[in-house]
């Protein structure tokens, strides 16, 4: 009998610390997520500041992902490297390495760090389209990508 209730004293416990961990994690995953909401609207009030009545958009920001553009006779686009479905690991298009999913669903971390967000969409704006991005093409994207489950 001894032995049960100890058996029942560790699943117990066992339990409530799974579900601890599982709120840890749910808390951490809304932080992130709304780091990046946050982050989309930011874009947004930058864009509006240009003049313009700005309203964010997951269409508008689905169809930026998934444009394509010629660099250096190839066809490029966000989605040739990471994927038609955003929350799928990707695979870098010359070197072949893995790409972690950029949807906030699959990769709460992907933009949770500001610094690091704004040097990615740099760098892959000027690959791409030889400029920096608008604000409210970086909106759009954050919107997009915060949009898929």
């Amino acid at each position: 009998m001894q032995k049960i209730s100890y058996t029942l004293l560790a699943l117990f416990g066992f339990i409530s610390l799974s579900a601890q961990a599982s709120d840890n994690i749910s808390d951490q995953f809304a932080n992130q997520f709304n780091v990046a909401r946050s982050l989309a609207a930011d874009y947004e009030q930058e864009a509006k500041k240009k003049g313009k009545h700005v309203t964010l958009s997951a269409e508008a920001g689905r169809a930026f992902y998934t444009k394509k553009v010629v660099v250096d006779g190839k066809e490029l686009s966000c989605s040739a490297c990471h994927t038609d479905n955003p929350a799928k690991e990707g695979k870098h298009n010359e070197t072949g390495k893995p790409i972690k999913p950029v949807a906030i669903s699959a990769n709460p971390e992907a933009f949770s760090d500001v610094k690091k967000v704004e040097k990615n969409f740099a760098k892959h704006c000027r690959e791409l389209y030889g400029k920096d991005c608008s604000a409210q093409d970086k909106g759009n994207y954050l919107t997009y990508l915060l949009s898929v489950k």
